[in-house]
């Protein structure tokens, strides 16, 4: 078994074996299937079924756990007059873009957007009912059902400060069909950000694999299109994760 094949079945049942606790029927589905808009319509409201209170559910972890990843990529602004743009992609019912909005000092309008309108109505009806309150008065929250192969048709280039993806090239790269979707979500993430922002890939994918993914994905027509970096997070429940930070390049 290859490097990246075996990487990407243990991790895959990994995140399986998480939700599967909870929604034993979802399993199936679940491992073939994480790229598809029914697939998290159905856990979503099978998740929201089974508790009379909202609770946020989390893939791998929470933003406390990576709070110093992501913060100091928010402390400059290279427009001044403009809120710093922050995207959550594949946000789910995580309290990641959230808490970003709530600890940001700087200014920013935090995104989260999620292929299920599920997943996006249950935060909407969270916000109401609990209002968060920002660091920064004049930062802004929302959230929007939005496909992330699709990105192009919510944002132009070079419009985005930080995109945050936990987890989400996991379930894509791990379902049947996903691989050449997260392909091109790569990227549409790319063209997005501006050349001072940065797409950060939370997964517990070993760098031998995700690293040369990520570095053969990035070229364009031959040209290497962005830097890639990768920092361990941490190990937790047995697990070691890893933040891939990776930064489009000026086009000369």
């Amino acid at each position: 078994m290859s490097v990246l094949l075996k990487s990407l079945t243990l991790s895959g049942r990994r995140m399986v074996a998480a939700s599967a606790r909870y929604h034993s029927s979802l399993t199936t589905d679940l491992i073939e299937n994480m790229d598809k808009k029914a697939t998290w319509d159905r856990f979503y409201t099978e998740s929201s079924s089974r508790t009379a209170t909202f609770k946020n559910f989390e893939w791998f972890f929470s933003f406390d756990t990576v709070r110093d990843f992501i913060m100091p990529l928010l402390q400059t602004k290279s427009h001044p007059d403009a809120l710093l743009q922050v995207l959550d992609m594949g946000c789910g019912t995580s309290s990641l873009g959230p808490s970003i909005y709530r600890h940001s000092t700087l200014p920013c309008r935090v995104t989260c957007a999620d292929i299920s309108p599920v997943a996006v109505r249950l935060m909407q009806e969270h916000v109401r009912t609990e209002a968060i309150q920002p660091l920064n008065l004049s930062s802004q929250l929302e959230f929007v059902e939005l496909d992330c192969t699709q990105l192009h048709k919510r944002y132009s280039s070079g419009t985005l400060d930080l995109i945050v993806d936990k987890g989400t090239t996991d379930a894509l790269v791990r379902s049947k069909e996903g691989r050449g979707k997260a392909s091109v979500v790569l990227k549409q993430c790319l063209k997005a950000l501006r050349v001072s922002g940065s797409l950060l890939q939370f997964s517990d994918e070993d760098p031998d694999a995700r690293l040369l993914w990520l570095e053969t994905e990035a070229r364009e027509q031959g040209v290497v299109a962005a830097d890639v970096a990768v920092q361990e997070v941490g190990e937790l429940r047995g697990v070691c994760y890893y933040c891939y930070q990776i930064t489009p390049r000026a086009v000369g």
